[in-house]
C-alpha cells in the first residue's frame, strides 16, 4: 500500500474543502435541511457538473471520471467537516455499485450517465429497518430481511405486464427526493424463495400520489407514497417509501441469476469505508473548532486550554480520531484493491471516534455548547444517528469478529 496520496486526489481534496468553507457553513447547513429536497440543489448542481462527485468513482464510458472508492472516501472526508447535506451517499455510495454489478448494458447506458451530470439521483429502498442487515454490516445478509412468503417486507410477482412491487420500506436515504429506486424485493414465494433488485424510476410527483411513478412507457403508475421522516440527524434524510402494486423493471437480465446478496455486501463493504472516512472528517472539525473555542474560553483569569487536564482531553481525542483516519485511509484502498470485510471495522472505529469527539465538544464548550442551536450539536446528532443507521459500534465490530471466526475456534480466515 502506497500510503502518498496523488496530486489528483489533494487537489480533490482541496478543491472541495475550498468550496464547502464558502458555501456550507452552519447556517447555510440549517437552511438546506429544512428545504423540500432536504438539501441545497443549487451547490449540489456544482458538485455534479463542476466536480463530477455522482460519477467520481464509475467507469468514463458512463459519463464518469474514473476513479476509485479512494477518492470517494476522500471527497466524503471533506463533506463530513462541513456536514454537507446532499444525495451523494445514496446515490454514488449505495445505489450506484449495484447498477454497475447487476444491472444489464442497456440498464447502465441508460442510467449513470444522467445521474454522472447530477440530473437523476438515486436512493436504495430495503424492506423495515433492515439497511444495516441488509449491507451485511452487523450480520449475514442471506436471511429473510426482504420478506419471506407473506410475512412482511417487499414482494414482488411477475405478471404478463411484467413486474408489480408491494411493501414497505422505513429507512430509505433520500427517498423522499430521488428520482430512482433501487428496491430489494422479496420473490417466489416459498417454493422458489429469492431476493431481488428492482428499478422504480421518476417514481415521485410528491404532491399528487395517484402520479407517482412513471413507467418505462412514460404512462403513469399509482402505488408510490413516499414520506420523509424526522430524523435525530436532520443532514441525513430518510424516507418511508411505501409501494402498493407498483410496476417495476428488474434490474439486469430477466432470467439470468444474480448474486443480489453478494452485491449488496460488496457495496456495505465499500460503503463502511467511505461513511468511516466522513465520520473521520466530522470529528476531525469538531475537534478543531473545540481546540479554537478553549484557547479563547477564559476561567479564572486564563484560557481553558492552558489547564492541563483539558489538554490531556484534547490530545486523547487527537490521537483517537488520527487512529480512525488511518483505519479509514486502509480501508477505503483495501476495499478498491478487493480486500474484503475490512470497511465495518474501519466504520466502528470512525463511529466510536466521532461520538466521543463530540460528546466532549459539547461538554468543552461549556453551557453554550448544551443548547441545540449551537453547531456542536449538529456534529453529535450526526454521531448517535449514524450508529442508529449503521451501526451500532459493538456489532460491527461483533460481525467482523463472527466473518474472521476469532472465537469460533479453529485456523483465523485471512
Amino acid at each position: 500500500m502506497d500510503a502518498t496520496f496523488t496530486a489528483e486526489q489533494d487537489e480533490i481534496r482541496r478543491t472541495l474543502r475550498e468550496l464547502l468553507l464558502k458555501r456550507c457553513g452552519p447556517e447555510e447547513v440549517r437552511t438546506a435541511v429544512q428545504s423540500e429536497g432536504g438539501y441545497d440543489p443549487a451547490l449540489w448542481e456544482t458538485l455534479a457538473q463542476q466536480l463530477g462527485l455522482p460519477g467520481l468513482a464509475f467507469p468514463e464510458a458512463y459519463g464518469g471520471v474514473g476513479c476509485s472508492v479512494t477518492e470517494l472516501a476522500l471527497a466524503s472526508e471533506e463533506l463530513g467537516r462541513s456536514l454537507a447535506p446532499s444525495p451523494l451517499l445514496a446515490t454514488a455510495v449505495l445505489s450506484v455499485p449495484l447498477l454497475l454489478a447487476l444491472g444489464s448494458e442497456g440498464q447502465r447506458a441508460a442510467l449513470l450517465p444522467r445521474i454522472a451530470s447530477g440530473e437523476l439521483t438515486a436512493a436504495l429502498a430495503v424492506s423495515g429497518a433492515g439497511l444495516t442487515t441488509a449491507l451485511g454490516l452487523t450480520g449475514d445478509n442471506r436471511g429473510d430481511w426482504a420478506g419471506g412468503g407473506r410475512a412482511g417486507g417487499v414482494q414482488a410477482r411477475q405478471t404478463d405486464g411484467g413486474w408489480r412491487l408491494y411493501g414497505q420500506a422505513d429507512q430509505v436515504l433520500d427517498g423522499h427526493s430521488a428520482g430512482l429506486l433501487l428496491v430489494a424485493a422479496h420473490a417466489g414465494g416459498f417454493a422458489r424463495s429469492r431476493t431481488l433488485l428492482f428499478l422504480v424510476q421518476d417514481s415521485l410527483v410528491r404532491d399528487s400520489p395517484a402520479q407517482d411513478s412513471l413507467g418505462r412507457d412514460g404512462s403513469g403508475s399509482a402505488g408510490v407514497t413516499r414520506v420523509r421522516l424526522t430524523s435525530l440527524d436532520e443532514t441525513r434524510s430518510q424516507a418511508r417509501v411505501q409501494l402498493r402494486d407498483v410496476a417495476a423493471e428488474l434490474l439486469g437480465e430477466e432470467g439470468e441469476p444474480s448474486d443480489v446478496a453478494g452485491a449488496l455486501a460488496a457495496v456495505g463493504d465499500s460503503a463502511a469505508a467511505v461513511l468511516a472516512a466522513e465520520a473521520v472528517g466530522a470529528a476531525d472539525r469538531v475537534l478543531e473548532r473545540t481546540v479554537e473555542y478553549v484557547k479563547q474560553r477564559e476561567q479564572f483569569g486564563r484560557a481553558i486550554g492552558s489547564f492541563q487536564a483539558v489538554k490531556h482531553r484534547l490530545a486523547d481525542l487527537y490521537v483517537q480520531v488520527q487512529a480512525a483516519r488511518s483505519a479509514a485511509y486502509y480501508a477505503a484502498w483495501a476495499t478498491g484493491a478487493g480486500e474484503e470485510r475490512v470497511g465495518g471495522l474501519a466504520l466502528a472505529q470512525a463511529l466510536e471516534a466521532l461520538r466521543i469527539t463530540s460528546s466532549e465538544a459539547v461538554q468543552l464548550h461549556g453551557g453554550i455548547g448544551f443548547t441545540w442551536e449551537h453547531e456542536a450539536h449538529l456534529y453529535f446528532k450526526r454521531a448517535a444517528g449514524d450508529e442508529l443507521l449503521f451501526g451500532p459500534v459493538h456489532r460491527l465490530r461483533e460481525h467482523a469478529a463472527d466473518a474472521a471466526r476469532l472465537f469460533g475456534g479453529g485456523e483465523v480466515a485471512v
